[in-house]
Formats: C-alpha cells, sequence, structure tokens
C-alpha cells in the first residue's frame, strides 16, 4: 500500500513553497483590486471637480507639484522661465 505524501510534499514542488507563494499570489491579487477600486475613486473625483468648473490637466500638475520637495519646485519653474525667455515667450 501506497503511503500519503508528507505535509512537506503538498507544500513544496521543485523547490517551491507552495502555500507561501499561493499567499504571496492572493495578497498580490487583493491589493491589485484596492488599487483598482481607487483608480475608480480618483476618476469619480476628477470628474467631480471637472463638473465643477475646474481644469483637471492644471489640478493633475498641482498635485505632482505638492509631492515634490519646494526647492525642486523652484528649481523647475525658474527653468522653466529660462526657456520661455529664450523662446520670446
Amino acid at each position: 500500500m501506497a503511503q500519503a505524501p508528507s505535509t512537506q510534499e503538498n507544500t513544496e514542488v521543485g523547490g517551491i513553497a507552495g502555500e507561501r507563494l499561493r499567499s504571496i499570489v492572493e495578497r498580490i491579487e487583493r491589493l491589485e483590486e484596492e488599487k483598482k477600486a481607487l483608480s475608480s475613486d480618483i476618476k469619480d473625483i476628477f470628474a467631480e471637480a471637472k463638473s465643477a468648473g475646474f481644469d483637471v490637466k492644471v489640478l493633475r500638475a498641482v498635485i505632482r507639484l505638492r509631492k515634490q520637495e519646494p526647492a525642486e519646485v523652484e528649481e523647475q519653474e525658474t527653468l522653466l522661465d529660462l526657456y520661455r525667455r529664450a523662446l520670446g515667450m
């Protein structure tokens, strides 16, 4: 009579711990679903802003600027001004 495979054999295939791998994959899948829901919520907020008369493109630029350090923003604004003047704008 053949023996049932040990627990080690059930969880490892080719040196890969099956339960650990399954746990990681499931966690990533849950986070991907949360990310999808958050993206949908953000899209709805931008639609709300647009319907309230705000320029979505400018809002995105403001959000991007708020993520940066003040010195970095100042440097970019200085370069933008320099480039505009060089182009006669």
